[in-house]
């Protein structure tokens, strides 16, 4: 048996001349890298992004930015501290050799490790026709750069805006759009905005905020053609309803892809829902295995979490990113019984329509819906999401200072319906089904899923991809 104190030297010696490497140049990798510095890490650090910039804030890209009132390239992250690193940006990684502890670049070059922190992150889904795609007036939003080319199309005026897609980021446009006078369509699959991260009960409340707001949605739908001019600029839109629709500019807001392709050959359990990891932010490996110098944190990451019956869950979210990062700095240069859980309550928000909507726990694991407070008609009320009888997730329209109160009962796992808080009760406070479509039917996918089989299912198999 190894001496303790021996182990303890080891570590000590790797803070001051380890090497880690950070793929991504996000909001995680930042945060991470300020948490290593912060924990006494000293040695080589590397920060390698397929984008030219440092990292960014992308949630003002979909607000903000839209409607002009900040620069996309004004969105930079603030720093907490010195990092000390070496920034390799503008070039992206292509694999990763883990005999030799090395990350690959698209350069030709290789990126020596001690140990390795990913946090690629996603990509927005580009629209399913390439040739369509590249039509001139049709956009996704992920980037600063969308963002810049996006706004500067809305600042042009055009006619009417078509947005493919009616989640959050759909949502949020729509609203920038109508707030800047401009005629917008939704299109949707579903039969509402919202249905896959909050349900069709939700989903219809956010249906009629936007219709008030005077949006063309159209639920139920789908675009199946896009169709230019000689100029090749975006002008109709066949929907699947028979109509044609003349547009200038369009959004394919289809959710997103998971950043794992250079991980193809690792042997790492990456999938369709990025890279699968412990609490503590290891990876594993094809065989679940857990690995001991590779981690990962962020939109990419999948983790079982005990509160949602240790199903993997992958999270699109701020404070996710964060907290992760941090934890998966801390482990990366602690002894083993010094390494902390990542178990995040997942919370999100939204401004759209004139309404604040926030959200905590996982909505989507729900079943059951309950009014809790306030006043549907006002749009300003909370709604808990119940399963066997517990609460598992809420959401407030306008309410949001109720929001830590429910955030308490889902992390005591509370009976549903949960006690009323008091006052301000509806009317009808009977729960009910709270609609989610079927995870099989092809429609917004949440910001928050759980992407794992029930854990005594043995139905997993790998496959390797054939050439």
């Amino acid at each position: 048996m190894i001496p303790s104190t021996l182990v303890a030297d080891l570590v000590t010696a790797f803070k001051t001349k380890g090497q880690i490497v950070i793929v991504g140049a996000s909001l995680a990798s930042l945060r991470a890298a300020e948490a290593l510095r912060d924990e006494g890490f000293t040695g080589g650090l590397t920060i390698i992004g397929d984008e030219p910039y440092e990292p960014y804030d992308r949630p003002p890209l979909s607000k903000q930015v839209l409607k002009g009132w900040v620069p996309a390239g004004n969105t930079k992250l603030p720093r907490m501290r010195k990092v000390d690193a070496e920034w390799r940006l503008g070039v992206a990684a292509t694999g990763l050799d883990r005999v030799k502890r090395e990350v690959l670049l698209a350069n030709g070059d290789k990126v020596p490790y001690d140990r390795l922190l990913i946090a690629t992150g996603v990509r927005s889904r580009q629209w399913f026709n390439p040739e369509e795609a590249k039509l001139q007036g049709i956009f996704t939003l992920r980037t600063s750069d969308d963002a810049a080319k996006m706004q500067a199309a809305l600042a042009a005026k055009p006619r009417r805006v078509l947005i493919i897609g009616a989640g959050f980021i759909g949502a949020e446009v729509a609203s920038v759009c109508r707030e800047l006078g401009l005629a917008v369509t939704v299109a949707e699959r579903a039969d509402g905005p919202l249905v896959g991260a909050l349900g069709g009960v939700i989903g219809e409340i956010a249906g009629e905020m936007q219709r008030e707001a005077g949006v063309d949605l159209r639920t139920g739908v789908s675009v199946e053609a896009l169709e230019g001019d000689a100029s090749g600029h975006v002008r109709r839109a066949k929907l699947s309803d028979g109509t044609t629709l003349d547009v200038d500019v369009v959004l394919a807001s289809l959710g997103s892809i998971r950043n794992i392709e250079w991980l193809e050959n690792a042997g790492l359990a990456t999938g369709f829902w990025g890279v699968a990891c412990d609490a503590g932010c290891r990876a594993f490996d094809i065989n679940g295995v857990v690995t001991d110098n590779i981690f990962v944190a962020g939109d990419i990451a999948r983790t079982p979490h005990v509160l949602f019956e240790y199903q993997f869950l992958s999270m699109e979210h701020w404070d996710n990113a964060v907290f992760g990062a941090a934890v998966a700095a801390h482990n990366m240069v602690s002894l083993e019984a010094d390494r902390k859980p990542h178990l995040p309550l997942p919370s999100f928000w939204s401004g759209q329509f004139g309404v604040n909507i926030k959200g905590v726990g996982l909505p989507s694991f729900g079943d059951e819906i309950v009014f809790t407070q306030g006043s549907i008609k006002e749009r300003r009320f909370a709604a808990a999401y119940g399963r066997r009888g517990r609460i598992v997730g809420a959401v407030t329209f306008n309410h949001g200072k109720w929001l830590e109160y429910y955030g308490r009962l889902i992390e005591k796992s509370a009976p549903f319906p949960p006690p009323p808080p008091g006052y301000d009760l509806p009317a009808d406070m009977k729960p009910m089904p709270a609609r989610f479509p079927d995870p099989r039917v092809p429609t917004g996918i949440p910001d928050v899923v759980l992407t794992g089989n029930d854990p005594t299912s043995r139905g997993a198999e790998f496959r390797p991809k054939q050439r």
